[in-house]
């Protein structure tokens, strides 16, 4: 049987553009190559698809610089025609070594290199694509923008579609949604970074009746960028600071900032896994992320998920009776069903003292870095890594 190539993107204009590339280097060396042909193409900070580039499999989270997707002499830039489909993938390739004339893609004359502007290139055809693996964090990549590029071309693709990624990228959007299926969420209220005083700020907090601390993040970024923890202050004025220093942090990830209440609860991660449309969605056991610091005012933000391998460790099962984790897995389920998920997801919960489950936020495309919860709560719940990505890829196979 011939293999089924695989277009695996990575990278990525968000700010999860490094995670991105981790997680990428973990899913090509865990693919089954006997089954699937990968075709890695990266996507640079600033949008330019390429492939040939920097191999990612040898990226790895080892407390250096991040990896980025960067412009190689060896790299050639990715065009896409979506008039063609699956076979509408191409790379640019310097006239002298193509036997290929530019006209033949469809495009009609060549382009010029991204190293060299002089040195004109014409498109050779990647050939036949079988599906799409996006691997990509955040914006531009976890909202729904390639997934409806993908969906113009006819090409199937792993995860969620259009509607469930742009809804789920957007945690204000996601709380409406789940309310509106019955699935509590942590009280909160969306404030404009554009146009906003710390008196309006404080004035609707307390018009909430939330109460402290209150953790402010972007309503669309991942991975803890820009969110930041704000405690009771003695006074009006401490307050106001402390909130509207808040707000801005969160803005320069996004204009639409969301301030919540935080939970007396513990926070557990379940996978979800539907590879096939139509078909129930399973849920893993649930895990946790234990911080391994003594710090009471620490939280989970981006270094103790990437960058520092001691501060925290994950637990799968979570270390609660097994009537809580069903409630959670009960959750998480509805959850990816209200949305309309597709493929895969990880619901983060919290759970209360007295054994409510609440919803936190839903990521369409969760980490699948080596110390990523999803991949460790489904090799806890008995589908290892390789199996996982495998039951992805094959499920929209078509």
């Amino acid at each position: 049987m011939a293999k089924k190539r695989i277009v695996v993107l990575y990278g990525g204009r968000a700010d999860e553009h490094s995670i991105s590339c981790i997680s990428t280097a973990g899913v090509l060396n865990a693919l089954d190559t006997e089954r699937f042909e990968p075709i890695p193409v990266g996507i640079t900070k600033d949008g330019t698809w390429i492939v040939n580039g920097e191999d990612p499999r040898g990226w790895a989270l080892d407390g250096g610089e991040l990896p980025t997707v960067k412009v190689t002499p060896e790299s050639r830039p990715v065009l896409i025609d979506p008039s063609r489909g699956k076979d509408g993938f191409f790379a640019g390739e310097p006239e002298h070594l193509s036997g290929a004339h530019s006209g033949d893609a469809g495009f009609g004359t060549g382009f010029v290199s991204l190293n060299d502007p002089e040195a004109h290139h014409v498109l050779t055809s990647l050939g036949h694509v079988d599906a799409v693996l996006p691997v990509l964090h955040g914006p531009y990549g976890e909202d729904g923008t390639v997934q409806g590029l993908l969906e113009m071309m006819g090409v199937p693709y792993v995860g969620c579609g259009v509607f469930a990624s742009a809804a789920c990228m957007d945690k204000h959007y996601t709380k409406i949604v789940l309310n509106a299926a019955g699935i509590p969420t942590a009280p909160g209220i969306m404030v404009d970074a554009r146009n906003f005083t710390a008196a309006d700020v404080l004035a609707q907090v307390e018009a909430a009746n939330l109460a402290y601390p209150l953790f402010v993040k972007p309503s669309r970024a991942g991975s803890s960028f820009g969110v930041t923890k704000v405690e009771q202050a003695e006074d009006f004025e401490t307050q106001q600071d402390l909130l509207a220093a808040a707000v801005a942090t969160a803005g320069e990830h996004d204009w639409k900032v969301l301030i919540e209440q935080g939970i007396d609860g513990r926070e557990v991660e379940c996978a979800v896994l539907c590879p096939k449309a139509g078909e129930e969605p399973e849920a893993s056991w649930p895990g946790e992320i234990v911080l391994d610091h003594q710090d009471d005012d620490q939280f989970y933000d981006f270094d103790s998920k990437y960058m520092d391998a001691s501060a925290s460790h994950v637990e799968v099962p979570a270390n609660l009776p097994v009537s809580v984790l069903e409630d959670v897995r009960d959750v998480a389920r509805r959850a990816f069903k209200a949305v309309d998920g597709a493929g895969l997801s990880r619901v983060d919960t919290f759970v209360t003292p007295d054994g409510t489950v609440m919803v936190n936020e839903i990521n369409t495309m969760p980490g699948f870095t080596p110390i990523s919860m999803y991949p460790k709560a489904w090799e806890a719940t008995g589908v290892d890594y390789t199996e996982l990505i495998t039951r992805l890829i094959e499920g929209v196979l078509r």
